[in-house]
């Protein structure tokens, strides 16, 4: 991801400064853990199974939209089994040498949490299929005519892979997990308990209309919906008495302009340029990014999928169109405050 999504003020990407706080945040069993229902019962059927045998968990793969819960889950897992666990980025993997050094570095069913796993490189994914399917690593020591193959053996662990790309991973890798999880948008009902976990954690007083009216604005996110809230305590610190109102809460969202469905100065950004410099598109990718100064990844993956499900984007072979929808919200909101744009 650009750092220019990385320093979006309410993106899905971390900000450094805030990851301390964002991992205090995080959930840390199945229990507290709010929302996607489905896979918390299946993934804790999984887990009383995996303890009763005691054996290693089945390689997970949990897919979806950035801020979802897919770290927290990671973690979670981590905590019911009561087990270690080594993190790394797909794309820091560059080498067999950095997964070889993590690969033997593993005890007796300890987790492999490697975020972004659809960006490993080929040959890092070729050492990882032995590993996956018989806990095998396999060395190739010398070149040439004299190389040889060396093969170590490994205790079993699980591999828990997070992906918000899963079409770019490839067959191979995708078959060797035994379970998918695809996590889902929130509700605003179950976003409005995770603000008020999130405020209680924060020694935040917030009333129920409040977390409410966070929660409608956040994009289906607890990611969005946590920096929201932290961001709006700032407002009722420095500008009220602490505790947070209604009338704070959306006092401090209209100065972070962001408006009523959830969308941001650059959401709109986006939408306004297709309509007023591509007439409402079809536009390409490419030159929709140069358009904005963003990177098509950043658009792709932070800004488009939440325009997309609220059906104000569409994605044609020719490029991104503006409905109906997107062009009467852009209507809507220049019509009430043309500071937005």
């Amino acid at each position: 991801m650009s750092s220019a999504a990385e320093t979006q003020f309410l993106a899905p990407g971390v900000r450094p400064e805030d990851d301390e706080l964002e991992r205090s945040l995080r959930p840390s069993s199945l229990d507290e853990f709010v929302g996607q229902e489905r896979i918390k019962e299946q993934l804790a059927i999984a887990l009383e199974a995996t303890r009763a045998r005691g054996e290693a968990l089945d390689h997970l793969l949990l897919i979806g939209p950035p801020g979802l819960g897919k770290t927290s889950l990671a973690f979670i897992v981590r905590e019911e089994l009561g087990v270690a666990l080594r993190s790394a980025a797909g794309p820091a993997l560059e080498r067999k040498g950095d997964v070889a050094a993590i690969l033997t570095g593993l005890g007796e069913r300890d987790i492999l949490f490697i975020d972004e796993i659809h960006r490993l490189s080929r040959a890092v994914e070729e050492i990882l299929y032995p590993a996956l399917e018989d806990f095998r690593l396999d060395i190739v020591v010398g070149q040439g005519p004299a190389a040889r193959t060396l093969t170590l053996d490994l205790p079993p662990f699980t591999l828990i892979g997070a992906t918000t790309r899963t079409g770019l991973l490839t067959t191979p890798l995708r078959d060797r997990f035994g379970m998918t999880f695809r996590l889902e948008h929130y509700e605003p009902e179950e976003l409005a308990r995770i603000v008020r976990r999130s405020a209680r954690i924060l020694a935040v007083e917030i009333d129920d209309e409040a977390a409410g009216e966070i929660s409608r604005r956040s994009r289906g996110t607890p990611r969005i919906a946590n920096r929201i809230l932290r961001r709006v305590r700032d407002v009722a610190e420095v500008r009220h008495q602490g505790a947070i109102t209604t009338e704070i809460s959306r006092e401090a969202l209209d100065l972070l302009e962001v408006d009523e469905l959830g969308l941001e100065r650059t959401d709109r950004a986006l939408l306004r340029a297709i309509v007023e410099k591509f007439d409402g598109g079809p536009v390409g990718l490419s030159t929709l990014a140069v358009a904005l100064g963003e990177e098509p990844d950043t658009i792709e993956d932070v800004y488009e999928p939440y325009l997309l499900q609220l059906g104000f984007l569409q994605r044609t072979p020719r490029g991104r169109i503006v409905t109906k929808l997107g062009r009467a919200h852009l209507g809507a909101s220049e019509s009430g405050d043309r500071t937005l744009f």
